[in-house]
């Protein structure tokens, strides 16, 4: 008896590879707000965890569906980023973090609920403020072109703040 195509589950809405077989961003497992649905919430999880991804990383201000990822087997941690805070102090706690766990060759997904500005802004952030791309115009048009969108203010802003965190591995920062 052969599998149904679902049986290997489906990738999450928006997924981009930010660094290749590495570090991925998406919509929140199952969609978003009014959209989530527990079905397709299932599905997608059961392809991250074929797809071996051994962490998944929840920016959600709340922890709904964080019980999901353990019913499936999938490692994650929680680190919100509420819409109206100021976002240092998360980055300060993710950056290390993230450059910790893929050093040790983990394979992580980062999302919110939606693909917006302010995650894709985290991720372009952690490019520069590690040092895999030096300035925050080139983290800024690489990422964009990763996900195949613009990224507005609040993204820009993220990805400004990266030589103000520490271990800050980049050049020197540009000039106001």
């Amino acid at each position: 008896m052969t599998k149904s195509k679902w049986a290997s589950g489906i990738p999450p809405r928006y997924f981009s590879w930010v660094i290749k077989g590495k570090l991925a961003v998406s919509e929140r497992p199952g969609g978003y707000a009014r959209n989530h649905r527990k079905v397709r919430r299932q599905e997608e999880i059961l392809w991250l965890r074929g797809a071996e991804f051994t962490r998944i990383v929840s920016l959600l201000p709340s922890p709904h569906n964080l019980h999901a990822y353990d019913e499936l087997g999938m490692t994650w941690t929680h680190i919100p980023l509420p819409s109206r805070i100021e976002a240092t102090t998360v980055v300060t706690d993710l950056y290390p973090r993230l450059r910790d766990w893929l050093d040790s060759g983990e394979r992580i997904l980062i999302h919110q609920d939606e693909l917006d500005d302010r995650l894709i802004g985290v991720v372009a952030g952690y490019l520069r403020w590690s040092g895999m791309l030096p300035s925050g115009p080139g983290a800024i048009a690489v990422v964009e072109r990763i996900v195949g969108r613009q990224m507005g203010p609040p993204g820009r802003e993220l990805v400004a703040l990266a030589p103000r965190i520490p271990g800050y591995s980049g050049e020197a920062p540009e000039p106001r």
